[in-house]
């Protein structure tokens, strides 16, 4: 049995979004101190592009890894249906209780695809590009615990296999 040729495919979307960085975790001060600008109550909108990256085997009778007509069906179902023109700290649940940072927005993005892909094991990576300059990478797995904060701990660290490209 010869081994199948793996190939990555990339597909780009954009979608439109305001938010707020503000952490429930932290103080109003702090939430100032930590975000800037970004915390201003009446929050800010981006123009986000999203990379979902899909990575396996060609398969040798349809030549694809993927029906890329399913892989648009699930962008447009795990992102743009929930994200695009949205307030994200208002109108996705998922944000009420989280920062809705970059960084948490493309592992939300990754985990609501790999609810509805039928074959979710070939998500390889979701990229966000927050503005020209600030890119966020997740691939996915190795995570730390995330601890819930206590008085004495204001941030909670999580990692994430997320990378940031910032000035």
């Amino acid at each position: 049995m010869s081994s199948l040729p793996i190939v990555s495919i990339i597909r780009r979307e954009t979608f439109s979004s305001a938010h707020r960085l503000h952490s429930p975790f932290l103080s109003d001060e702090e939430n100032k101190k930590v975000y800037g600008k970004c915390n201003n109550p009446n929050g800010h909108g981006h123009n986000y592009v999203v990379l979902v990256t899909v990575k396996g085997p060609v398969d040798p009778q349809t030549g694809m890894v993927m029906n890329i007509t399913d892989l648009k069906k699930y962008i447009k179902t795990a992102i743009l249906e929930p994200l695009d023109h949205k307030n994200l700290d208002n109108d996705v649940p998922y944000f009420k209780t989280m920062a809705s940072t970059t960084e948490n927005v493309a592992i939300y993005v990754w985990d609501q695809l790999q609810r509805i892909m039928e074959k979710p094991q070939l998500l390889h990576e979701v990229k966000i590009l927050e503005t020209e300059k600030n890119h966020v990478v997740y691939r996915g797995g190795n995570t730390y615990s995330r601890k819930k904060p206590d008085s004495s701990c204001h941030r909670s660290h999580v990692s994430h296999e997320v990378s940031s490209d910032s000035d």
